[in-house]
Formats: C-alpha cells, sequence, structure tokens
C-alpha cells in the first residue's frame, strides 16, 4: 500500500503484482538468457488490458492515467525488466505516437489493434550517426505523388524485431533543420522494409530490438502523423512523457532489487547470524528505500502534472534523471550484499544489475536529461 496513491491504484498495483508474481517472474530468466520476446507474457498483459492503458476507450483502450500506468510498470518493472521494457514501447511511445500526431482515420486504423495487444508497436527515431542528438536525421522522406519514398535507416529499435506497426522518425528537408522532420508509420511487410535483428545487449534481452532498413520503401501520404514538419515537437512531446515511464521502469528494477536484498539478508548467516542483524547492512538496505521512495515521488509529480494537462518536460527530466541512477544505487548495493552468490547467474540481482544500467541510456542519457533541467532553470520555466 501506497498512502499517497489512491484506492483504484492501490487495487491496481495489487492485481498486476500478482500476475507478475505468478506470469512474469518465473520466465524472466528463461526470457533474459535465451533473448526471447515475451509473447505469452504479453498476451497476459493484453487479457489485463494493460496494452492499451492510457487510450480512450473509443479507439478500444482501457484508459486510465499515466498515474496509473506508472503504478502498473513498477510493478512488472520488479519482475521483469525486458517485459516492462516491451510494454512502455508499445504504449507510451508507439501507440502514443499514433494517438497524439495521427488524425481520427489513422486512429481508428491503428489503435484498436494495438490496443487489444493483437498487433505489437514500436518507435523508430534512434539511427547509426545520432545517439543523444537524435533528431539529426539522416533517414530521408520523399514525396512522390501520393506515396512517400523512404530511405535509410534506423537501429536499437525495442521491438522492433516483432512490431507491427512502427512510428518512423525521417527528414523530409534537411535544409529546413529540426523542422524537416516528418513522422510517418509504416507497417511491417511494406515493401523495401527489411528488420535485421540485433543481439548482444547487456540486459534487455528480451526486448526484440531491430535495425530497420529502408530501401526505396513506399507508404502512402495517408500515413503521415500530421504536417509535414511537425515530426520534432511530436517527438519531444512522446518523450517527455515516455520518461516518467522509465522511470516507474526504474523503480520497479530497484524495487525487485531490494526485496531480494531484504529476502536474502534474512537467510544468509555470517559467523553464526544472519547477515540482517549487522547493523551495516540495515543502515544500507534503510538508505536503498529512502532512494526507492524519493524517486517513486519523483515520479508520481511528473505523472500527475502530465495529467493535469501541465507543462512537465523538466519534471519528466528529473524523474528519470533521479530515478535511473537512483536504482542503479540501489541495485548496486543489492549485489554486493549477495556476495559472490549475487554475481553468478541466476541470481534475480545478477539479471536486474544488467537490466538496469540502460535505463541511464535510453530515452535521454543522464546527461540529456540534465541539459533538459539546467535549460528550462535558466529559462525560469
Amino acid at each position: 500500500m501506497k498512502p499517497f496513491y489512491n484506492e483504484q491504484q492501490n487495487m491496481l498495483a495489487a492485481t498486476v503484482r500478482e500476475f507478475a508474481s505468478e506470469k512474469l517472474a518465473p520466465f524472466a530468466d528463461q526470457v533474459d538468457e535465451k533473448e526471447e520476446f515475451p509473447f505469452d507474457q504479453f498476451k497476459g498483459l493484453a487479457e489485463l488490458g494493460l496494452t492499451g492503458m492510457t487510450l480512450p476507450e473509443k479507439y478500444g483502450g482501457s484508459g486510465g492515467e499515466y498515474r496509473d500506468f506508472m503504478v502498473a510498470i513498477e510493478e512488472i518493472g520488479a519482475a521483469c525488466g525486458s517485459t516492462s521494457t516491451v510494454l512502455i514501447t508499445h504504449v507510451s511511445l508507439g501507440s502514443q505516437t499514433i494517438y497524439q500526431g495521427g488524425n481520427e482515420e489513422q486512429r481508428e486504423r491503428w489503435l484498436p489493434s494495438l490496443s487489444s495487444g493483437d498487433k505489437i508497436a514500436a518507435f523508430a527515431l534512434t539511427e547509426p550517426g545520432t545517439g543523444s542528438d537524435a533528431l539529426a536525421l539522416e533517414t530521408s522522406l520523399t514525396r512522390d505523388g501520393d506515396e512517400y519514398v523512404i530511405n535509410g535507416s534506423k537501429l536499437f529499435c525495442t521491438n522492433g524485431a516483432v512490431g507491427d506497426v512502427f512510428s518512423v522518425f525521417t527528414n523530409h528537408n534537411k535544409d529546413a533543420g529540426h523542422k524537416g522532420v516528418t513522422a510517418v508509420v509504416v507497417e511491417k511487410g511494406t515493401p523495401g522494409f527489411t528488420i535485421n535483428p540485433q543481439h548482444g545487449k547487456m540486459g534487455m534481452k528480451g526486448c526484440a530490438t531491430a535495425e530497420l532498413v529502408f530501401d526505396n520503401c513506399r507508404i502512402p501520404t495517408k500515413n503521415r502523423l500530421g504536417d509535414e514538419g511537425s515530426g520534432y515537437k511530436l517527438a519531444l512531446k512522446i518523450l517527455d512523457s515516455s520518461r516518467i515511464m522509465i522511470a516507474a521502469q526504474c523503480l520497479g528494477l530497484a524495487k525487485g532489487a531490494l526485496d531480494a536484498a531484504i529476502s536474502y539478508s534474512k537467510e544468509r548467516k555470517t559467523f553464526g547470524k544472519v547477515i540482517s542483524a549487522r547493523q551495516a547492512l540495515q543502515f544500507a538496505m534503510a538508505d536503498m528505500a529512502v532512494e526507492l521512495d524519493a524517486a517513486r515521488l519523483l515520479t508520481y509529480r511528473a505523472a500527475a502534472l502530465y495529467d493535469e494537462g501541465l507543462a512537465h518536460g523538466k519534471e519528466s527530466a528529473m524523474a528519470k534523471l533521479y530515478a535511473s541512477e537512483a536504482s542503479g544505487k540501489i541495485v548496486n548495493k543489492s549485489l554486493q550484499i549477495h556476495g559472490g552468490v549475487g554475481y553468478f547467474k541466476p541470481s534475480t540481482v545478477e539479471r536486474i544489475y544488467r537490466d538496469q544500467r540502460v535505463t541511464e541510456i535510453y530515452e535521454g542519457t543522464s546527461e540529456i536529461q540534465r541539459l533538459v533541467i539546467s535549460r528550462a532553470l535558466l529559462n525560469n520555466k
């Protein structure tokens, strides 16, 4: 029970926690070890209505606020980092890009099958030469009558290897700078669109990362989201809100690590005593709990601002920055408490340790979050 959650949110947390304990946690090591996309788990998320969260019922969604989605993501992240990444990408990146940037016809065309989980959404922004300068895009978009022709490639596309509907950011006019960025939707199976799965990640191995290659890939102009040149603002809007969910994911990873440390400390004995009786470890776990709750409060604030339609860019960056770095500290301490046992598979904390590291990199590195925050401060926002 969280005292600042309402009754509905506490009930949601309990429901998702039970699902995660029974359907996610027992298979998390297998998903990681085999680099398997968690299809069965994704189906279970869909049956709970989680694949349609934050989307209106008129498009097949299950509704709910970002605060509700935050609650669900924490519980999922505590059980399986890969599955939480899959769901965040599907909902707050892929589906929300269509909802926020699309017209009524586009929403009705794509969102119902995404909300139900019948199809999987992906979000394609990063390119081989971009990284933190994510909107300096080389993937070109050229108009040819009633069609667009796309050429270029994307890297590190989460859900890419299994995705059905891709929100893709392109450049239709390099001379226009960021005003040349245009968002389009590309569906799997479109001629000229090739998906190359990427392997070898340190962690989050189940989220089916891929390289996307566009070679004279033709799509109808009706697949464009918004006006030509509106993609930059759309991408920033989506990233600002989705960072809240990465922060929530970090809460889950940290919670999983803290729970593992508490459990292990009550079992492991040294010099005739369980290590939970050692004050040094008691203090370490107290610090971990404080860091986790501080991160949770920052995340909740950012989600609340989003839900109220208020400016939240700085607060989202703060939540993502603090939660990702706090989770790093918490997971590191948990591994230290586990000692050599924690360093080897199939230790839960070993997997969490690897999964956590990318949270300080994707959807804006910690350095980018500090840049967002400092700019807001200097501009009195």
